[in-house]
């Protein structure tokens, strides 16, 4: 698939729209140069806009209750139905399923960052094969063979890497990438993003590993090859990394190879106030550590934590606002709300980085 224009898609969220396992679907919603949405399919959220009960944004795209009803909307069956949900483990419920197989019969190609792949599976297969359909499966590796292992020439790329890191899962570091990569854009700084998950791909960016997908063996190694193709073919003065999970999150640490294999200049540390326990595992008492133990750790790889950004999820206006305010004399670094004010501060820090 091409970087040109947006392809018209709709996307699966069934029952997860509300939550964060629905933030496939968020990210496509928010922003993205792949697909243009047409419609969300969440029986749980009919009649709203998508755009409006994310974050109040109107966007003119409808959540509706049914396959045959985002048709109708749209007035057209795109070419591409996207999966637009993140499951605990990965894993392809039969309800989702059954969705997928009445999208394919419907005559569209399924977008599938799951890691249930819809290849392996002969009937939805079958069926694809019958009606010429793309089954896409983004966490699928390449072949071994051509996969690449850490070298160290990363060490010779003059762009500045920023990592944008967090201390839990679906905490909103991709949002926060995109919404730095396009502010330094608009501020005259050529800069590209790193994409390490599937709904980076799908929102557009050129360069990144679906990170989760590989052999361990290889993770440093195409996480380098991706700064070194983006390097080699545009030559870009910064580089925004995408995080994954946490370096503490117990049930997939995550983000020492940003800081070591990338050879990162600086970390962007996005941080939930309000959310109190690991998603997903609050029945076990697994708290998030204090950002500012955090920043310590990061600082103890040898890396600076440049700026903090935090989500208000659970929080009120007033206690998201008086957290950013203790964190700033606490840290003594720029304390950014990106959904509320933007990151507009964080553009000064970043020239100050690759001057």
């Amino acid at each position: 698939m091409s970087r040109g224009m947006p392809s018209p898609a709709i996307v699966l969220a069934n029952g997860g729209y509300r939550k964060s396992d629905g933030k496939v679907a968020h990210g496509l919603v928010r922003s993205g140069s792949r697909f243009k949405v047409l419609a969300v399919v969440d029986p749980e959220a009919v009649g709203e806009d998508a755009g409006e009960m994310l974050d109040g944004v109107r966007r003119d795209v409808p959540i509706v209750g049914s396959l045959d009803e985002a048709i109708a909307s749209a007035g057209e069956t795109p070419e591409f139905c996207v999966i637009g949900v993140a499951t605990l483990g990965g894993r392809l419920s039969d309800e989702l399923r059954e969705e997928v197989r009445r999208a394919i019969e419907k005559g569209m190609s399924i977008v599938n960052g799951l890691h249930d792949w819809l290849a392996d599976d002969p009937e939805l297969a079958g069926v694809a094969g019958e009606k010429g359909v793309q089954l896409i499966d983004l966490r699928k590796p390449r072949p071994r063979r051509e996969l690449h292992f850490w070298s160290g020439e990363v060490y010779g790329v003059k762009a500045k890497r920023i990592a944008v890191l967090g201390m839990d899962c679906s905490i909103g570091k991709r949002t926060t990438t995109r919404m730095l990569v396009e502010a330094l854009e608009q501020d005259g700084l050529r800069t590209e993003m790193i994409y390490t998950g599937q709904t980076g791909w799908m929102q557009g960016a050129g360069y990144g590993l679906v990170f989760d997908s590989l052999p361990n063996d290889f993770v440093c190694g195409e996480l380098e090859k991706a700064i070194l193709n983006c390097d080699r073919e545009v030559s870009p003065e910064v580089m925004v990394i995408e995080g994954q999970s946490a370096l503490r999150n117990p049930s997939g640490p995550c983000g020492a190879e940003m800081l070591l294999s990338a050879a990162v200049a600086g970390v962007i540390l996005q941080h939930a106030p309000g959310r109190e326990f690991v998603e997903d595992f609050e029945e076990l008492g697994l708290r998030i550590p204090p950002v500012e133990d955090e920043v310590e750790l990061i600082r103890r790889y040898g890396v600076p934590t440049l700026a903090v950004t935090i989500n208000g999820h659970g929080m009120s206006g007033e206690e998201l606002i008086a957290e950013q305010q203790r964190l700033r004399e606490v840290l003594g670094i720029p304390v950014v709300r990106p959904l509320e004010e933007g990151v507009g501060e964080l553009v000064p820090v970043v020239r100050r980085l690759v001057k």
